[in-house]
């Protein structure tokens, strides 16, 4: 009965890919793709490659390249610009051996709140010593410092992330900063599919600029930026609106872990475009390549199946996936962060409200961070303050790797329910504001060192 009915649904979607194929295409649609490990026919056993070859055969769709390690059985296939989406998504699981399909998601990176100036410790330039580094004081003495305790929890307690590895997807790091070049690993970049996760090939030699006419000034509504005006104002475009989302983000890593190693996975362009497929890719290589701390400073409204099954991969393998709960200032469920074993990540003020631009939520948001005017590294060797959830949850991340210094084996949940020893600050986060001596304490005291 079933073979009975699978043929004239085959024929229909036959027809209506022929009929979709034959109208020009101005440009392509992306899919993710999922096969059964095998299927067997009258001429033998098919593999995955050959099942997905064969659906695009008979739907008129491209196969570009799988996402899972060899041998896959995830793809992504494009399809012209004219082909009726709804069709791809509910016909083309009806072909043989096709499992699952769906749109390979447009993501962005997040904007935070507006930027309301420069703030103090951005212009603080007294020369700092910080572990190896010359950094500007400011970096070390920002309110957020001392609102986390990072440096008295690394006073008292010696860690510094020593030996962990956190994978930073996003729009990449710049490699050539003096203060991360000693701690970033080469990476990749998925957006070009090359290797070394460097975001400084977005921009050309004309933007550089001569640092002594550098000052602070609006990059964007939610970064202010240590550069000369016509590097900001050639940065001032929507083409560049992400530029240095991904340096930022590594900046504050390095503040709570600076021994720690940091995987750069480009994701994103500098306009803070991304798709799902290459978060997808991102998460499998930091599985692959041994990270074990997962910072993802984005978040997307629709659920995404195999992001999901990505990620659970991941937790299953020993990661720890850390990530923003989103600008929107609304009580609202988002991804990653609301999935199961994710760390969401809110933003507070430096006076322990939520930010009014954060997200928030139990179901959401586990902890918060301060996530306004935090200063950090920005590309070409520079400082900037920001702006937003994205900038709150590399605290976390950060602490994540404090803990896994202290045991490898720190789970997802674990180190989850460490930084949940924190401080209370409303109903609208599930544990409250990171405290990290606190969160090391716990787990200390769990695993009977305290």
């Amino acid at each position: 009965m079933k073979s009975s009915l699978r043929r004239p649904l085959v024929l229909l979607f036959v027809l209506v890919f022929a009929a979709c194929a034959a109208a020009p295409a101005a440009a392509e649609q992306r899919f993710i793709v999922r096969t059964q490990p095998s299927i067997t026919t009258l001429f033998g056993k098919v593999t995955p490659a050959q099942i997905i070859r064969m659906a695009c055969t008979l739907a008129g769709c491209t196969v570009r390249y799988g996402l899972d390690d060899e041998p896959s059985q995830l793809f992504l296939v494009t399809a012209p610009d004219s082909a009726n989406p709804l069709t791809f998504t509910t016909l083309l699981p009806v072909l043989p051996g096709i499992q699952h399909v769906e749109p390979d998601l447009v993501l962005r990176t997040l904007s935070g709140g507006d930027a309301t100036g420069a703030p103090p410790a951005l212009l603080d330039t007294e020369p700092a010593d910080f572990y190896g580094s010359t950094v500007p004081g400011g970096y070390l003495r920002q309110p957020a410092n001392a609102i986390l305790g990072i440096s008295a929890a690394r006073d008292q307690y010696g860690l510094t992330g020593q030996g962990i590895t956190v994978a930073v997807i996003d729009t990449g790091v710049d490699p050539t900063h003096p203060v991360l070049n000693g701690v970033l690993l080469d990476g990749y970049d998925f957006t070009r599919n090359q290797a070394y996760g460097s975001e400084k090939g977005d921009v050309d030699d004309s933007m550089m600029y001569t640092v002594d006419q550098a000052r602070p000034g609006y990059v964007n509504e939610s970064t202010i930026a240590v550069l000369d005006e016509s590097t900001i104002g050639a940065l001032d475009d929507s083409r560049y609106r992400a530029f240095g989302h991904g340096t930022m983000v590594a900046g504050l890593v390095h503040l709570v872990a600076p021994r720690a190693a940091i995987m750069p996975l480009k994701a994103f362009g500098p306009d803070g475009n991304g798709y799902t497929s290459d978060v997808h890719r991102a998460i499998n290589f930091a599985v692959r390549e041994g990270a074990k701390v997962l910072n993802m400073s984005f978040s997307f409204a629709a659920p995404s199946q195999e992001l999901s099954r990505a990620l659970e991969r991941a937790v299953s393998r020993g990661l720890v996936p850390v990530a923003s709960v989103g600008n929107d200032g609304q009580e609202r469920l988002v991804y990653p962060a609301a999935l199961p074993d994710v760390i969401g990540v809110a933003s507070t003020t430096d006076y322990d409200s939520l930010s009014s631009f954060s997200n928030f939520g139990p179901e959401v948001a586990w902890i918060a961070a301060p996530g306004e005017a935090v200063v950090t590294t920005y590309p070409m060797g520079t400082w900037a303050a920001a702006w937003g959830t994205s900038f709150s949850t590399p605290f976390a991340s950060g602490t994540a790797a404090l803990l896994a210094e202290v045991d490898r084996q720190v789970s997802a949940g674990d180190a989850a329910d460490a930084q949940g020893y924190s401080i209370w600050i409303s109903p609208e986060v599930s544990r409250g504001r990171l405290d990290v001596p606190s969160a090391l304490e716990a787990y200390l005291t769990r695993l009977g060192l305290r």
